[in-house]
């Protein structure tokens, strides 16, 4: 009996031994995890990337609620931005009316100027829309758009932007639209070049949504101001007969990945968010890591177009996701 007992304890000690140093390997392994999670948040704690507001954001307030465009500067700066990126369709009528004459552009350089002086802003870019199509078929109407163009280049100069947004709107045939997409921007990419101004193209519907051929028709325009403006959220390419609804949607993700090698902006789209703060639609870790991985350390535009929140309250919301999704990425 005594030889049975003599050899039960050590069996005890050792289990408990096992168990005692199984549970402190454990502990120790989740202590790591903690710490390193710490870490990776410490580091990140100071975004890799700075914060511009895209005026798209207030379309709702200055169309609807009548607030001045020109208000622009002082709200971001309100809102915790230090970048400013003007959409030019939101300067009309005042400019539509007055056919964009050289003394109204003059006049919306001069008061963006002294807002963004007044209230500490950088202007960074104006966002082009309305002024024709870039890739269009008739080659006349593709350098009349380059011309039309060509003022807001030198808005942006006058205004110290580094860029200027376009538009490649144009043929449904992918070997066409590529053809003429890269004749529209050599023509206004060369011009803007003696401006030392960048000619951005955002995937915004049709074929320019279609990161492959977005990111093909980069490569052969080859030209160092000619880049992409990466959008998280604008990869339908075709939407259903009289319905804002997407019919074919470019994988977002893939389409980010495939574009960020030629941006010199980027645009974080947002919409609706759950209860944790996080966008429905769009994974912003996934998407910042994507933007990271690229090496990009400018500017990073929010543009909120949701409708559940009102429009600075949505604003703030994707402020802070963008800060948030930072400190989640590696």
């Amino acid at each position: 009996m005594r030889t049975i007992f003599s050899i039960k304890k050590p069996v005890t000690f050792f289990v408990a031994f096992v168990f005692l140093a199984s549970y402190s390997c454990k502990e120790v392994k989740e202590n790591k995890e903690e710490k390193s999670t710490e870490v990776i948040a410490e580091a990140n704690a100071e975004p890799f990337f700075d914060l511009s507001l895209a005026q798209w954001s207030m379309h709702k307030m200055i169309r609807n609620d009548s607030v001045d465009p020109y208000t622009f500067a002082e709200k971001s700066k309100e809102w915790g931005f230090t970048g400013l990126e003007y959409v030019s369709q939101l300067y009309n009528p005042e400019l539509s009316d007055a056919n964009y004459s050289e003394e109204a552009m003059a006049a919306f350089v001069a008061k963006s100027n002294a807002e963004a002086k007044k209230h500490g802003m950088k202007n960074v870019l104006i966002m082009i829309d309305g002024q024709g199509n870039l890739a269009a078929d008739d080659e006349a109407e593709r350098n009349e758009t380059v011309e039309k163009h060509k003022r807001w280049v030198d808005a942006a100069a006058a205004m110290g932007c580094h860029a200027i947004r376009v538009n490649l709107n144009g043929s449904s045939d992918p070997e066409v639209w590529k053809k003429n997409s890269i004749d529209g921007l050599t023509k206004l990419g060369t011009y803007a070049k003696t401006k030392n101004i960048n000619v951005l193209v955002e995937n915004h519907g049709g074929l320019s949504s279609n990161g492959t051929l977005h990111a093909e028709v980069m490569k052969m325009t080859n030209m160092d101001n000619v880049g992409s403006l990466p959008d998280f959220g604008n990869f339908c390419i075709t939407r259903k007969p009289d319905s804002w609804e997407c019919a074919v949607e470019y994988d977002k993700y893939k389409g980010v990945a495939e574009l960020m090698p030629y941006a010199k902006a980027v645009s974080a789209k947002s919409n609706e968010f759950d209860a944790q703060g996080y966008d429905r639609g769009i994974d912003y870790v996934r998407m910042l890591q994507l933007v990271k991985d690229a090496g990009y350390t400018g500017f990073i535009g929010v543009e909120y177009e949701g409708s559940e929140l009102g429009e600075e309250a949505g604003i703030i919301a994707t402020r802070d996701l963008l800060l948030k999704a930072n400190k989640e990425t590696k």
